[in-house]
């Protein structure tokens, strides 16, 4: 009997929680569902009628949505790739005895701590600017021709720019794993012989394996929504270049007004978002049990 009324005053007190969660998950999502079956822009919102499919049939039908699809799975695969090498470096080259290493290991991760938009004025007005940008000194100063790369490379522009904001987050992931690893196992690994790829490939790495799927679930769900670096620094474009799925969805709803669209373009961005995250979860599933 005091099981049973434990557990609903447990329930009691969880119930405001839970219609809060509910109410800020659920209408959001119930108002853009709602809106993505209707016509409504903003410069004429009274125009509105029911629209039925035909919201999701342009978007879907839009040769920019196909385009901003590659763009986001180049900008996801792309960071992964270079934060997960990187931080895998990064992470034994610190963990090593060295002079100073508390200070090495918070100004690697301090980039961490920079705002997106932050980070991406950063980069388009210092580092990567063509006319007085640090890569562009350099060019100078071995006798090349400075690029300018947001209009040359605007994707693998924007791929930089979020792989130097993430590459801390991984390399603090991976530097807490691989402090784990139990000593005796290298020393046992060494007096066996072991060289050094060696140890790496058999005994680190199988070791940090549950970190880096970790480092990839996280990542993965944050870089579907990059948003900040794009509209700082190349605007989506040129053309629809460096344009991923969110950056199209804010094209639709504010620049042509068309909330409709947008809604129909956000609902299918939960969509796809939710089924890489499906597919995450049991990825990271399988390799934790």
């Amino acid at each position: 009997m005091a099981t049973r009324q434990t557990e609903s005053i447990a329930r009691f007190m969880r119930m405001p929680a839970i219609i809060l969660l509910l109410i800020w998950m659920a209408v959001p999502l119930a108002m853009t569902v709602y809106f993505s079956f209707r016509y409504y822009n903003l410069l004429n919102p009274a125009a509105g009628g029911w629209a039925g499919f035909e919201n999701y049939s342009y978007f879907l039908s839009d040769p920019a949505f196909w385009q901003a699809i590659r763009n986001t799975l180049a900008i996801v695969l792309g960071v992964l790739a270079i934060t997960v090498i990187g931080g895998i470096a990064i992470a034994m080259l610190i963990d090593q005895p060295i002079y100073g290493q508390g200070i090495v290991r918070i100004l690697v991760i301090s980039p961490f701590f920079v705002m997106p938009p932050v980070a991406a004025l950063i980069w388009k007005n210092m580092i990567l600017h063509p006319g007085y940008g640090v890569f562009a000194d350099v060019s100078r100063f071995f006798g090349l021709q400075p690029v300018d790369w947001f209009a040359a490379f605007p994707l693998f522009s924007i791929i930089i720019i979020v792989a130097w904001q993430w590459l801390p987050f991984a390399t603090l992931i991976l530097l807490t794993s691989l402090q784990s690893l139990d000593s005796e196992q290298k020393e046992a690994a060494e007096m066996d012989g072991a060289g050094i790829l060696a140890r790496f490939w058999y005994l680190t790495l199988p070791h940090m394996a549950r970190a880096i799927t970790i480092v990839v679930l996280i990542q993965t769900i944050f870089l579907l929504g990059v948003y900040a670096e794009i509209l700082v620094t190349t605007n989506g474009g040129p053309g629809y270049a460096s344009t991923n799925l969110p950056f199209l969805i804010y094209r639709a709803a504010l620049l042509n007004q068309d909330v409709g669209g947008a809604a129909a373009g956000g609902v299918v961005a939960v969509i796809l978002a939710n089924i890489v995250a499906i597919f995450l979860m049991r990825l990271v599933g399988k390799n934790l049990d």
